[in-house]
């Protein structure tokens, strides 16, 4: 059994104090935000995170200015024992909680709500897709990560490409707070190509083998991206018709400029090209991505 030598805050201000030491000693800082629920996904953050920083730390907060629906607040899965564990054997120094009121202290109504004037515009990125069926929800992330960001001052930030439009909207707002540099790496998939997502674990076995026609749907528009295709309605319309064979509800499968995006679907031939799939299985809402062109987003 790996010893533990991960260290463990349940609030921020020890959290805090421990960055503050690492900045005083010199020492590059690697951030990896999330909600818990870990798994191989963050382990692959972390450990990237690891190679090129001195030291790594996690937030493990669910926050709850990004959930629309109060039902998945209540049900998201909280085990920080079991999550310091995996960060441990990912490399990772350092692991922090705490509550809304402790990272925004003074800025709550009497209801414990983030007053409105605290939140952060998420940006032109947060238009469209998840922006439209998420309403609220990039502006919870934008506020909390903008807020680890302004009480942690790390030199790098990671997060995964399989939430692209969040990526997206966590690049802008570093390079609207002049940093830090957002670190964007590849979503990691499990073997039957589903990616990593803490949801899969509430999928019935019935319900993943619906999950998984949305990778299929997601490879077989590069595999047309490949031949030549850069119509993004084709492209559109192939995952669509992939996605029809699974017991899914879609909500959209999409395609969109990365260097260019805005709520509404591109017309024309594509240069640069990422295909966006929010779909429900179940009761569960599972998305995911793929760039179809060898573009990355910028600040990657």
């Amino acid at each position: 059994m790996q010893l533990l030598t991960i260290e463990c805050f349940e609030g921020p201000r020890e959290a805090i104090a421990w960055c503050r030491e690492l900045a005083a000693q010199g020492l590059s800082l690697g951030f990896v935000p999330t909600m818990g629920a870990l798994h191989e996904g963050h382990q692959n953050l972390v450990r990237q995170a690891a190679l090129e920083n001195d030291r790594v730390c996690v937030s493990i907060f669910v926050n709850p200015l990004q959930f629309g629906e109060s039902l998945d607040l209540e049900s998201y899965p909280r085990d920080f024992t079991g999550d310091a564990k995996l960060l441990n054997e990912a490399g990772c120094h350092m692991a922090f909680t705490g509550t809304l009121p402790e990272f925004f202290p003074g800025r709550l109504d009497e209801r414990g709500g983030l007053l409105p004037e605290y939140l952060l515009d998420p940006g032109p990125c947060a238009e469209g897709l998840e922006g439209e069926y998420r309403v609220g929800h990039f502006e919870g992330v934008a506020t909390i990560v903008g807020r680890f960001f302004e009480i942690l001052k790390p030199k790098r930030a990671y997060f995964g490409q399989k939430d692209y439009q969040q990526a997206l909207v966590v690049r802008d707002l570093a390079r609207n707070m002049d940093g830090p540099e957002v670190v964007i790496c590849t979503t990691h998939r499990e073997p039957s190509g589903m990616a990593f997502s803490s949801r899969n674990t509430r999928l019935s076995e019935s319900e993943y083998a619906a999950g998984m026609f949305i990778s299929r749907a997601l490879f077989g528009a590069r595999a047309l991206w490949n031949q030549g295709q850069r119509d993004p309605a084709v492209l559109a319309r192939h995952m669509q018709a992939v996605l029809k064979q699974g017991d899914l509800f879609v909500e959209y499968a999409a395609v969109r400029d990365p260097e260019e995006w805005n709520g509404s679907e591109p017309v024309g031939e594509l240069q640069h090209a990422v295909a966006l799939i929010a779909a429900r299985a179940g009761d569960v809402r599972l998305i995911d991505n793929m760039l179809l062109s060898s573009t990355t987003p910028a600040g990657a």
